[in-house]
């Protein structure tokens, strides 16, 4: 491990200030901002893994300090509610060695309280609904003000009403999947910050915890039960109308056929390492993946995390399928 001669003190004070910078760029940077957001943890992880948990925790409430002073007190808080326990958990983590699964799903979770939290912090402040946003009603309000606008300049508004009706399907399977949002965007933070974070680390000459090769990925069984959940569930829900279920179910359902598309799209890259395809080729077949044939990837991970094809194609050959 590479030996800096740096006090702590002074290397949280510069951090505290990259992280204040970090915030307004946020505030005030488009694009570039949201990167920097979403990175915000990365200098609380560093400070954590090199000098400790203490030290973390005084970056934290001098950047909060920093930011309540240039930002406003809301900003502020919402942005360590939101990102400051990812960035203490994963140094943690780091710190710790532990494994990548345990440690990335313990920033995940603590992603996904922050997130939430965040949420009803703006909820208490404001006494306005986050959710509110994805609203039909509100959406069929301003809609009908509009057609009534169109209405009376003469306009045929056939068209816009058809697409009204498509619009306020999807706002309302948007409503239903929030929970499955928020659980993405706190997923997006602990992977980003998980691997950009490990990266910087080891860079600076620490041993950090990887995930293997992603051709070598296998997500848990767990999945497919909660597949199978999802599809009762639905069946319930639809027939004896139980709203709550089918929206519990709904969210699982997408849950797992997201796992399973991951689990899915390592095979489908183990397979084409295994046949020496291009690197032009491999994006261009995972990019038809995601966008044309989603499902069947998903289906078919799903079906991997039970039979587990590579070791069977392993087994066939003799030899590697890398």
């Amino acid at each position: 491990m590479i030996n800096h001669k740096i006090t702590p003190m002074t290397e949280s004070a510069m951090l505290s200030v990259i992280t204040v910078i970090m915030a307004l760029c946020a505030a005030y940077v488009p694009v570039l901002g949201n990167i920097a957001a979403l990175l915000w943890p990365l200098p609380i992880v560093v400070l954590v893994v090199r000098h400790g948990l203490r030290w973390g925790i005084m970056a934290v409430a001098v950047s909060g300090a920093v930011m309540t002073a240039l930002l406003g007190p809301a900003f502020s808080v919402v942005t360590i509610m939101t990102f400051a326990f990812v960035g203490l958990a994963l140094g943690i983590g780091y710190r710790q060695q532990w494994a990548a699964a345990k440690c990335f799903m313990a920033v995940l979770l603590v992603s996904a309280i922050s997130t939430i939290a965040a949420f009803a912090f703006g909820f208490v402040i404001t006494g306005v609904d986050p959710t509110s946003v994805f609203s039909t009603d509100k959406m069929e309000e301003a809609f009908n003000d509009t057609i009534s606008l169109y209405e009376g300049m003469g306009q045929d508004t056939t068209e816009l009403m058809g697409r009204k009706d498509i619009l306020m399907q999807a706002m309302a399977m948007i409503h239903v999947l929030l929970p499955s949002m928020v659980l993405a965007a706190a997923a997006l933070v602990a992977a980003l910050n998980f691997f950009v974070s490990g990266r910087v680390l080891r860079r600076l000459g620490y041993v950090v915890p990887t995930f293997p090769p992603f051709a070598e990925w296998h997500l848990p069984q767990a999945f497919v039960y909660l597949l199978g959940f999802s599809l009762v569930g639905l069946y319930w829900g639809g027939t004896r109308q139980i709203e709550l279920l089918s929206n519990i179910s709904l969210n699982a359902d997408m849950i797992a056929n997201f796992a399973g598309f991951v689990q899915g799209t390592s095979l489908l890259y183990c397979i084409l390492q295994h046949f020496h395809t291009s690197k032009t080729m491999t994006i261009v077949i995972l990019l038809v993946a995601f966008f044309i044939c989603y499902q069947i990837v998903a289906f078919t991970g799903l079906f991997d995390m039970i039979f587990d094809y590579r070791r069977r194609f392993r087994n066939r050959s003799g030899d590697s399928l890398k």
